[in-house]
């Protein structure tokens, strides 16, 4: 899908960047671990997916790795052992996501430890949500708004559900140059993607704040959908260290729902 980012403060900008799709490289020969973890300013089970990458030829469905140690710690002394509910889904029982508290996890494999932090930002709230006309095609988008805080630092990712369905695509933004501005962001209707609307439809909108860690993952992810048709395509830059790839997330979120007339 196409975005589209307009300013709304002394004059009007607007912003277009490609479709992001996240290719991790599978033409390895040694399998790797692939982590990905979320914790969110609502309350939990939060959950931790453990899998494994294969080589390019074999089936693209990485298998899930069971009877890892995964712990996730905060920066107040709380630890919580997390519970395998399926293979290769690990769920919380005690943690709480605060914003301004830094998360570490542990993953244990085999002997092997991988670890990552995250720092939950404060929540940015959407203003409004809103459907508009594309000005260069007779397409719907649906738009948000909201007020970026001034004299911070801050990292978006954008998530759109469309009937309670999940858009794969991610949407990522930073506030380099619209410091404390206002921004109005529009995600394009795409029937390449099957999500033209329709009368009824509803559409929910999160809005994440995370931290530098994550944001560079999903804009590396980005880049590197753009070069997909490169020999060698690299990997997202992961925040987990001894060589898994994924990410550890630590957000805190907004959401807004419209329903399409």
């Amino acid at each position: 899908m196409k975005k589209h980012i307009i300013l709304f403060a002394v004059a009007c900008l607007g912003l277009s960047s490609c479709e992001k799709v996240i290719n991790l490289d599978l033409g390895v020969t040694s399998p790797r671990l692939v982590i990905e973890g979320n914790i969110y300013n609502k309350p939990g089970p939060y959950t931790v997916t453990l899998s494994q990458t294969v080589d390019f030829d074999q089936s693209n469905t990485c298998p899930p790795v069971s009877g890892a140690i995964v712990i996730i710690a905060d920066n107040h002394g709380l630890k919580d052992t997390l519970t395998e509910k399926d293979p290769g889904t690990y769920i919380t029982s005690k943690i709480a996501g605060v914003p301004g508290y830094k998360y570490s996890l542990s993953v244990s494999v085999n002997k092997t430890t991988y670890t990552a932090t995250s720092t939950m930002p404060a929540a940015v709230s959407i203003d409004s949500i809103f459907f508009e006309k594309f000005v260069f095609g007779n397409f719907d988008m649906v738009s948000i708004k909201f007020q970026d805080p001034v004299n911070i630092k801050n990292y978006y990712r954008i998530i759109e559900y469309y009937n309670n369905i999940r858009n794969t695509d991610f949407n990522t933004l930073t506030d380099d140059v619209y410091n404390g501005m206002g921004i109005r962001y529009s995600i394009m209707a795409d029937e390449k993607n099957q999500f033209l609307f329709n009368p009824d439809d509803s559409i929910t909108i999160w809005l994440e704040s995370i931290d530098k860690g994550v944001y560079d993952y999903f804009r590396t992810a980005e880049i590197n959908d753009i070069d997909s048709q490169s020999a060698t395509p690299a990997n997202p830059l992961s925040n987990i260290g001894n060589g898994a790839l994924g990410y550890f997330n630590a957000c805190s979120f907004t959401s807004k729902s419209i329903v399409y007339k």
